[in-house]
């Protein structure tokens, strides 16, 4: 799986604005977002629209304007992000696994490719902003990190 700049940048983004949720410390500029992360601003603007745009964030204009996330940070997942900025969790050339259909030898293969779905899915679905800012991760996410094997390049 290949993590875009765009999505790693939304998560990122995301979090800022679940920590200033959980302060109430009001709407978050681009800027401020930016610069928090040594983010590039410009495509973070239209990541941030992206994100409006699915309905995860709401805008306020106005010298103390910004973004803020429009529910709370345990009820917005890693997954609704990803989507969010990226498209579906999962795709074979343009479809969704269980769309794909092979002959022969490779018949067996979109059984596979909506295994690796449901895998992305348990992981980036039970995993909210409110558990990566607390690091009290879901115990299937922890215990899948927690596995030495997981941290090997191969």
């Amino acid at each position: 799986m290949d993590i875009s700049a765009r999505t790693e940048y939304a998560v990122r983004a995301m979090l800022i604005l679940a920590e200033a949720s959980a302060t109430a410390s009001g709407p978050v500029s681009v800027e401020s977002l930016a610069l928090r992360q040594s983010l590039p601003r410009k495509f973070l603007e239209t990541i941030a629209a992206d994100l409006k745009n699915a309905g995860l964030l709401r805008s306020t204009r106005g010298a103390r304007g910004g973004y803020a996330l429009t529910r709370e940070p345990r009820d917005i997942s890693l997954g609704d992000v990803f989507r969010a900025v990226d498209g579906p969790l999962a795709e074979v050339r343009g479809l969704r696994p269980h769309e794909t259909q092979y002959e022969g030898v490779a018949e067996h293969l979109p059984t596979v490719w909506v295994a690796v779905r449901a895998s992305l899915r348990s992981v980036l679905d039970e995993t909210s902003l409110a558990d990566v800012l607390s690091g009290d991760l879901p115990e299937r996410v922890a215990a899948l990190a927690a596995d030495p094997d997981a941290w090997r390049n191969r």
